[in-house]
């Protein structure tokens, strides 16, 4: 497979909806094609200056406990990881909570803490909480989150400038980024949509069926295009699940769609979870 052929094969694996969520409910017009190209140019982007800060977090009030969920931090080090193991640099930026799950997990898979900053980063923002038209955050189902997320936190959001490129990743429609697609499209595709839409755009936009997916497909497309292979405990599901368990217990963080304090993602089964991973690795080594 050519370098292109991998790029739109690491896509398409990504791009499924396994929590029925309507990312493609309408197939002429829906999160999928409205952000076509988008998933190429951020690879591009980040594989000509693999220097990044990922911000993550979106809170799940109704959870037992409530906490931020699982996806989107195991995302987050996983980007730091491949960022790093390409040559690069990322550095991670969330709450609390969420940095002490980070931390822990980029600890156990034998990765210092990355706090050092470049003078000119890209900005990812993984699966987090936006503001939609009346400026509140919420969740797929209208609760409103707001008081929960630090606005200070999301000066790394938005358009950048000065060379500085930036990057949304989400399943939903309400995380920071989806303010690219126009707000018919989200209404028509996802429920509550005329709510929970975010407003804030992003350069470019990946949409994927789990927004962890879609940091795998975008450090996937890095190694692509820079020419290497990731080590070894990249894209391996039993590594990552590890990870998830420490970030899970040290956060804590719980599952978005259960709310329960499991190693588990968006209410998916682990093998369900990890078929997009083993997948992506199957194209990298083809």
């Amino acid at each position: 497979m050519t370098a292109d052929e991998k790029l739109v094969a690491i896509l398409a694996a990504v791009q499924t909806d396994p929590g029925g969520r309507g990312l493609a409910r309408d197939p002429a017009d829906n999160l999928f094609t409205a952000t076509a190209g988008d998933f190429q140019a951020a690879c591009r982007v980040l594989a000509a200056h693999p220097v990044a800060s990922v911000l993550t977090g979106f809170y799940i009030p109704t959870a037992d406990p409530p906490a931020f969920e699982t996806d989107g931090p195991l995302g987050a080090a996983f980007l730091v990881r491949a960022l790093i193991a390409a040559g690069g640099l990322g550095t991670e930026v969330g709450e609390p909570p969420v940095m002490q799950a980070l931390q822990a997990g980029l600890a156990a898979a034998s990765h210092a803490n990355v706090s050092e900053r470049h003078a000119r980063h890209h900005r990812i923002n993984l699966e987090r909480a936006g503001p939609a038209a009346d400026g509140k955050r919420y969740t797929m189902s209208g609760w409103d989150v707001t008081p929960y997320h630090n606005p200070r936190l999301d000066e790394s959001a938005g358009r950048a400038g000065s060379g500085e490129v930036t990057i949304g990743i989400g399943d939903g429609g309400n995380e920071v980024g989806m303010g690219k697609i126009p707000h018919e499209t989200v209404v028509r595709n996802i429920p509550n949509g005329d709510l929970i839409h975010c407003r804030v755009p992003t350069d470019h936009l990946i949409v994927a069926g789990v927004s962890n997916w879609g940091a795998y497909a975008l450090a996937a497309g890095l190694f692509v295009l820079r020419g290497v292979m990731p080590p070894a405990d990249l894209f391996d599901p039993d590594c990552e699940r590890g990870i998830l368990e420490i970030m899970v217990r040290e956060g804590p963080l719980v599952d978005g769609v259960t709310g329960q304090q499991t190693a588990t993602v968006d209410g998916l089964t682990w093998d369900e979870y990890a078929a997009p991973l083993i997948r992506i690795r199957e194209i990298l080594e083809s």
